[in-house]
């Protein structure tokens, strides 16, 4: 299998290009030049076998290029011991129509890990096959989740180096301390003053930097990223997508019209990877895109127009405080048939004046496949306290921006197909938030209004939030928005 890029599709690579170089030398997306299609019988074979085997499968489809003995490593050592009960993705049933994906049952908590933990051994794997004996430089741009994730897939990882950038004020404390509080000999945390897209659009502008790519060069490196842009971190994410689904028919859930899917999504990766699930033949009806008050992707859905221009939003599910959502430029490119040009009209539109607007055709098709709503914070807390008090089961504030999303479509649109609701951390992970949503009183001393959190609900505390006790401090660098060269210059040594 080939990939092309969302910008120039004649730039063709295979999987362990794309892999260990995250983003195309003109700034485009890798995608599928073709996507593989799976069948009923494949489906059929695939719903008895474990999570592992199942990603194997998915993941001999998109990198052909990867030997088998390759892809079972890979999986091997990113899955197996590293989840509750080798169960990266387990589905849990609230009612008879309503499915939670869970998938914050990793080192960190959060849905980062099921890409992020696989990560560093297809990257690792990649640059032998492309035969570049070059140290990777992953810089990480990241909301909260992304940074941990990376940085504990990363770590000691031979022949790499990790950098995460963080918005100073737009993490929760719990997701700092996991970030500052990280153990590895390779990794590196700063904090930037300004917002996460500051951060981000800090990021990309290095990763294209002729001068800085020479540096690293000159050194014997080179830049590859973690975050969702590269197709090492979207392929495992379209693996528990179809896992889901296999969970389904093997459960007996009935399904004659398909199921649909809610994502609560900031840079777009997410709701992409169930996307792709679709057309790999996963039978998704309707993908719900739950956004939260910075509502930028639901008024896109809506009307066509993505502007960036707006006030920006700090919420109680920082992980999607996000105006600028890079995986959109590759749902772009899957509804224009590929149209490089006009992509990079709109992404060039996009950093110009920060604002585009698709064609009817586009908009149609993004009707077909897609609603998308947003919850506020408001109407989180009161989700978060119903569900707790219906079913008994503790949610977090981005999977309650999900079900709130997934409310309104289906008071405006009465589709009660089986709904697969995407869970993306771990309740401890905002604690704060979720205690204020139950009522209760938050004290300020994290660890004590953990375990009452747990006491009180009659839920575990996880144990990678529970070891964070006695964490030692390590990072403490904060740096501006336009002072980021300098800062790989100095974790780097260069």
């Amino acid at each position: 299998m080939y990939y092309i890029s969302t910008r120039d599709r004649d730039n063709r690579v295979l999987a362990s290009y794309a892999i260990a170089h995250g983003i195309s030398k003109e700034g485009g997306l890798f995608v599928p030049e073709a996507f593989p299609a799976l069948t009923e019988a494949d489906f059929n074979t695939l719903k008895n076998l474990s999570y592992h085997e199942r990603a194997k499968y998915i993941f001999k489809l998109f990198l052909s290029d990867f030997s088998d003995e390759q892809i079972d490593n890979c999986v091997k050592n990113a899955y197996l011991g590293r989840f509750d009960n080798d169960l990266p993705a387990p589905l849990k049933k609230l009612n008879d129509n309503v499915n939670v994906l869970e998938l914050w049952h990793g080192p960190t908590c959060a849905f980062k890990d099921l890409a992020l933990q696989i990560l560093p051994h297809l990257l690792t794997t990649s640059l032998k096959n492309i035969s570049d004996n070059k140290k990777s430089v992953i810089l990480v741009a990241t909301s909260g989740d992304t940074g941990k994730a990376a940085l504990e897939g990363f770590k000691d990882v031979k022949n790499t180096e990790i950098l995460v950038f963080y918005p100073v004020d737009g993490v929760s404390d719990m997701q700092k301390l996991q970030m500052v509080s990280q153990t590895g000999n390779n990794v590196h945390v700063t904090a930037i003053r300004g917002n996460f897209d500051d951060a981000q659009s800090a990021v990309k502008t290095i990763f294209t930097d002729s001068d800085f790519i020479k540096l690293l060069a000159d050194n014997n490196m080179e830049f590859s990223s973690a975050n969702s842009i590269n197709w090492g971190r979207l392929c495992p994410q379209i693996v528990y997508y179809v896992s889901a689904y296999l969970d389904l028919l093997r459960d007996g859930v009935h399904m004659t019209d398909g199921f649909n899917v809610c994502v609560p999504t900031g840079n777009f990766g997410n709701i992409l990877a169930a996307y792709y699930a679709k057309k790999i033949g996963v039978p998704i009806a309707k993908l719900i895109c739950a956004s939260n008050k910075n509502c930028v992707l639901t008024d896109f859905f809506e009307s066509g127009t993505y502007n960036r221009n707006r006030e920006f939003y700090l919420t109680t599910s920082p992980s999607m405080d996000i105006l600028i959502s890079s995986n959109l430029e590759r749902l772009l490119f899957e509804l224009t048939d590929g149209d490089d040009a006009y992509v990079s009209s709109l992404i060039k539109d996009l950093t110009d004046a920060g604002v585009y607007t698709v064609n009817d055709a586009v908009k149609s098709k993004m009707n077909e496949y897609f609603y998308a709503a947003f919850t506020d914070d408001t109407t989180v807390d009161k989700i978060i306290k119903s569900t707790f008090e219906k079913y008994s089961y503790l949610i977090d504030t981005h999977t309650a921006v999900a079900f709130g999303a997934y409310n309104k479509y289906l008071s405006e649109s009465k589709d009660d197909k089986p709904v697969v609701i995407a869970s993306t951390a771990s309740p401890y992970k905002f604690y704060n938030s979720v205690l204020k949503a139950l009522g209760k009183e938050v004290t300020g001393d994290k660890f004590a209004d953990i375990d009452f959190l747990s006491e009180y609900t009659g839920t575990k505390i996880p144990t990678p939030i529970a070891g964070l006790k006695n964490a030692k401090i390590r990072f403490t660098d904060v740096y501006g928005k336009d002072e980021i060269f300098d800062a790989v210059r100095n974790e780097l040594n260069l």
